[in-house]
């Protein structure tokens, strides 16, 4: 699946009521790794650019179902979260969109 976090280092945490959250820095870094602005992020959620701003400058920290569809946005596009060594951490799936083709996939029909 293009963007999962399974596994046991997934470095997903639950908030009091059980629902995955991501913290501001991963959400900064997912947009960074994606090349999306925060207003491309916004449109993609059909939130105002206010909510990914304030979340990821730390002074809102927006509803739990928000938060959600923030990182399934993420994931949906090929960010994969994950915790190493006790830090929050993201980087992009081998399977993402938006990175190309690989060399050694190239072909004579997708090479245009």
């Amino acid at each position: 699946m293009v963007g999962s976090d399974e596994g046991a280092a997934s470095g997903l945490r639950l908030d009091g009521l059980g629902v995955n959250i991501i913290s501001p820095a991963q959400s900064r870094a997912a947009r960074a790794l994606l090349n999306w602005s925060e207003a491309d992020l916004a449109g993609k959620l059909g939130l105002g650019e206010d909510v990914v701003r304030d979340f990821e400058s730390g002074g809102r920290t927006p509803p739990s179902g928000q938060i959600e569809a923030l990182r399934s946005t993420l994931m949906t596009h090929g960010v994969v979260f994950s915790e190493a060594g006790g830090s929050d951490g993201v980087r992009l799936s081998g399977q993402g969109q938006g990175e190309g083709t690989r060399l050694d996939a190239l072909t004579t029909e997708n090479d245009r």
